[in-house]
Parts: structure tokens; C-alpha cells; sequence
């Protein structure tokens, strides 16, 4: 229990509201009416002030208490609504002597109330609300707590992310831009002439990328089932093959995996599926994508990000997967072996999953390694075959695939690639990356024989790219976590 609230049982200020709650119902008030009559907003007011006191109109707010303080027969108290605040002047004279007693003596911080009055401005020159007539919404039981701000416990803050939101304008700014972030998307992608589209969230195969699945038990069919691990990938190239040509989904996706600041487990997704486009199709429209949303959200183009000054105006480099590692690590990934992928590992300090270790994930922690020290923003190319089951070969470098990915402040903030559409082709990455599986690595991929099927009747030239929360929470400069609005916490004991 956090100290705020210890303070406020041992104070028995809990208690003291539930007995308010009862003398409240025994006066036959309703402490939790169901209509409300609002007819402004706090900012709103606050916009139009001196027209709306000028025509001495009556406005109806409604909102929670956030501070409540008295004088005698006057007493004034601040409104907290969406917009904002506002300041309300509660007089003895105007409201009646019993409804005055009433406020006085039952209605605490954290109240919802309605009050409907007329604007007017204070000895001090505070625009406020000289109320008429008030009523109760809801009665708050349990206190606000005083010492949020200070709370240095932030397993306790994301706990409680409603009281964050409250108390703190910032978090719940961050909420606003992130709505406003994938609305951006949204009509990006619609406008470009993308159709949105809904696939599966429960699949008896998992596809689309290298995790570990979350596995849950259907009981109608009494089936073993997956929650996805991509945003439809196969089913969206499903769509390729039945004539749709531009497709995009936003959703949720899971992966059961470890935490840091860039991972989650429950986390939202938006992938999109262009037929007749190629990954430099896809490099020029995820560049434009990521430049217009940056602007819509943020109003900038210029970031600070964990350390690194990016510019998302600027020109956009190209980073080859083999020569940036040779560059790094003197290692030529083309020309290599586990062993000695191992030894570059614990000399550099990375540290790694023992457990499935093999070429494809030893050349990866590679990568991520390298990774870190660019700033972009620009695209990873040249990604070897062996680490992108699901992308087409590059003609001329055999070895290496068309696939790109958006590198900003050290991360990677996207993967996009031309998509396989070779069946035979794809069935043999499937089946390699299933022997992977029976190895030992639980992120290789599953043999998805509907999908191979799918391919067999044709897939045309098709490329695709997906992105998720991780590119806002980079943009925020915050934590993954703390760019969700409710993070999964464990359970709090109870002691």
C-alpha cells in the first residue's frame, strides 16, 4: 500500500466519507445520479468569458473537485474537467443556507458535481463561477492522495495509471498524442488508398514473425490456438492472392517474451500489403508515412531520443546489413561460423540465450549490437536470407534479402520487406525454420501448410512493412511501458 493512502486510512478519513455516504442516502440524496445536464466545458468558458458575462448567461459544468476551501458564508473550490480547470464561488446567500450546510459538510475533494451559474471575476481578478445551483454525481470514497507528485515508486504509479492521469497533465497529454499518432496512420495509409482490414486473432498456426506465442485453449472446439504474433501478415498475403491490392491493419498483437524498454508482450501493431510494389516502393511510402506523422503528432520533425539528436527531415542513409557488422565488429556474416560469432559476443560484453542458440540468432545479436550505435534516421538493407524466412532474395546477392527496416536512435522502428511469393521457395524456408524449432528455438517459425497452399495459386509482386507502438514511445522519449496507457502489472500481494 503506498504511503498516501496509509496516511489516509490511519487518519480514518476513508471511513469518515462512507459515513457521508450514509447520512447523504438517510437525506434521500442520490450520491450517484445518472443524469447530467452540462452545457459547457471549463477551457471552453474560459475562451469566451467576458461575451458569456457580459450576457450574464447561465453555464452548466460538471466535473471533480480538486480543492475545496471555506470562509464563512463564502466558499470556493476548483472544477476539474477534460479541458481543464476552473474556479467555483459557492455563497451561503445564493445557494440557501441548507444546500450551503450541505456542501459544506458532505462533499469532499475529489466529489463530482454539477453547478450551474454565471460568470463573474474576482477582487483578485480570477475569472470564476458564481454558482446558483449545485448537485451531487459522485461521492469519492477513498481520498486523492497529496504526495503523488513525489511518489518515486513507479511500479505503484503504472498501478494506479488512473491516479497518474489524473494528477499528472503530462500522462494524460501523452494519451491525447497517442491517439493522435495512430489516427495519423490511420489516414495515412487510407489516403494513400489502403483499405483497412480485421484478420485473426486466435490462429492454430503462428506466423509473420520470430517470437514465442502466447498459448490459450478454445473450448467450443476443443483446440490448442495461439494469440498472433503479427498484425495478419498471412492472412493479409492471403488477401494478395483473393485480387485485394492495398491493405492495412492496426490491432493488437502478443508475444510471450522477456521486458526492457522496447519490448512488450500485448502492444499494438499496424501492417500494411501494397501488390505490384517492391521494398523501395515500400522504403519511399514508410519514409513519407513516418514524416507525416511525426508532424500531425508532434508538430516537429526534430527529436530527442535516448541520447540521440535525430532529424526525421533530413536525408534518410541506407545501412548494409554485412558491411555495417564488418564495421563494427570485424565480422563478415556472410563468412562465418557460430564459434566465432560467440567469441565476438563475450568480447564485446553482449549477452545472450543460450537456449536454440544458432547461426541465425548468433547473427543477430550481432546486429543488435551494431545497431545501437546508430543514430539515423535511415533503412537496414541487405539483411541476409538467413535471418528473413518470409522475404524475397535479392537477384543479385542470393544470400541476402529485400528487406528494409526504419533505424532511429539505435533501434529498429520497423520491418518491411518484398514479400516471398515462390511457394516452393517458401515451403523450404518453412521447413528449415521448423527444424529450428525441434532444435530448441522457440521464436523460429511454424510450417503454415494453409498458407503454402495459398501461395500455390499465386501471390502477384507484394510488399509489406509493419510497425508498431515502439516508433511513439522513441518519439516520446519514453519507456514502452510508460507509453501504454495501462501496462500489465502483477498483482499486488497482499500483506
Amino acid at each position: 500500500m503506498s504511503q498516501e493512502h496509509k496516511d489516509a486510512d490511519t487518519t480514518g478519513e476513508r471511513q469518515d466519507r462512507l459515513r457521508k455516504l450514509e447520512e447523504l442516502k438517510k437525506a434521500d440524496i442520490d450520491p450517484y445520479p445518472s443524469q447530467t445536464k452540462r452545457t459547457h466545458l471549463s477551457q471552453e468558458i474560459l475562451n469566451n468569458f467576458q461575451d458569456l458575462e457580459k450576457k450574464e448567461k447561465t453555464v452548466t459544468l460538471a466535473g471533480r473537485l480538486r480543492s475545496k476551501r471555506s470562509h464563512g458564508n463564502l466558499s470556493f473550490a476548483q472544477l476539474q474537467d477534460d479541458q481543464g480547470q476552473i474556479q467555483l464561488a459557492f455563497s451561503k446567500k445564493n445557494i440557501g443556507a441548507d444546500s450551503y450546510k450541505t456542501l459544506s459538510k458532505m462533499v469532499d475533494m475529489g466529489d463530482f458535481v454539477q453547478v450551474s451559474g454565471n460568470c463573474f471575476v474576482t477582487h483578485k481578478g480570477e475569472k470564476s463561477i458564481m454558482v446558483s445551483e449545485w448537485k451531487l454525481l459522485a461521492k469519492a470514497v477513498r481520498p486523492l492522495p497529496e504526495k503523488w507528485h513525489g511518489l518515486k515508486d513507479e511500479e505503484e504509479k503504472l498501478r494506479k495509471r488512473y491516479l497518474d492521469i489524473l494528477i499528472n497533465p503530462e500522462i494524460k497529454d501523452m494519451i491525447k498524442k497517442r491517439g493522435e499518432f495512430w489516427k495519423a496512420v490511420r489516414d495515412f495509409m487510407v489516403d494513400k488508398g489502403f483499405l483497412e482490414v480485421e484478420t485473426p486473432v486466435l490462429e492454430v498456426t503462428t506466423g509473420g514473425a520470430d517470437a514465442q506465442p502466447f498459448i490459450t485453449h478454445h473450448n467450443a472446439m476443443d483446440l490448442d490456438v495461439y494469440l498472433r504474433i503479427s498484425m495478419g501478415e498471412l492472412w493479409q498475403k492471403r488477401l494478395m492472392v483473393a485480387g485485394l491490392e492495398k491493405t492495412f491493419e492496426i490491432g493488437r498483437q502478443f508475444r510471450n517474451e522477456g521486458m526492457d524498454a522496447e519490448h512488450l508482450q500485448d502492444y499494438t501493431q499496424m501492417e500494411f500489403y501494397w501488390a505490384y510494389a517492391d521494398y523501395e516502393d515500400g522504403i519511399k511510402l514508410v519514409e513519407e508515412l513516418f514524416k507525416h506523422v511525426a508532424q500531425e503528432t508532434f508538430g516537429t520533425l526534430k527529436f530527442n531520443i535516448r541520447g540521440f539528436e535525430v532529424d526525421l527531415g533530413k536525408k534518410w542513409e541506407r545501412y548494409d546489413y554485412q558491411e555495417t557488422v564488418k564495421n563494427h565488429t570485424g565480422i563478415d556474416i556472410l563468412n562465418t561460423n557460430e564459434k566465432e560469432i560467440k567469441d565476438k559476443l563475450n568480447e564485446l560484453g553482449v549477452e545472450y540465450d543460450e537456449k536454440g542458440f544458432n547461426i541465425t540468432r548468433a547473427i543477430d545479436n550481432l546486429w543488435k549490437y551494431c545497431r545501437k550505435q546508430i543514430a539515423g534516421p535511415g533503412f537496414l538493407v541487405g539483411v541476409p536470407k538467413v535471418v528473413s524466412p518470409l522475404a524475397k532474395e535479392d537477384p543479385e546477392r542470393p544470400q541476402l534479402t529485400q528487406r528494409f527496416q526504419p533505424i532511429i536512435a539505435g533501434s529498429e522502428l520497423g520491418n518491411g520487406y518484398t514479400e516471398l511469393n515462390d511457394p516452393v521457395d517458401q515451403a523450404q524456408r518453412f521447413a528449415q525454420q521448423q527444424k529450428l524449432r525441434e532444435e530448441g528455438d522457440e521464436e523460429a517459425q511454424m510450417y503454415d501448410h494453409d498458407f503454402v497452399e495459398a501461395l500455390e495459386y499465386g501471390m502477384p509482386p507484394t510488399c509489406g512493412f509493419g510497425m508498431s507502438e515502439r516508433v511513439f514511445s522513441f518519439l516520446m522519449n519514453i519507456s514502452g511501458r510508460e507509453a501504454q496507457i495501462f501496462p500489465l502489472m502483477k498483482p499486488k500481494e497482499d500483506k
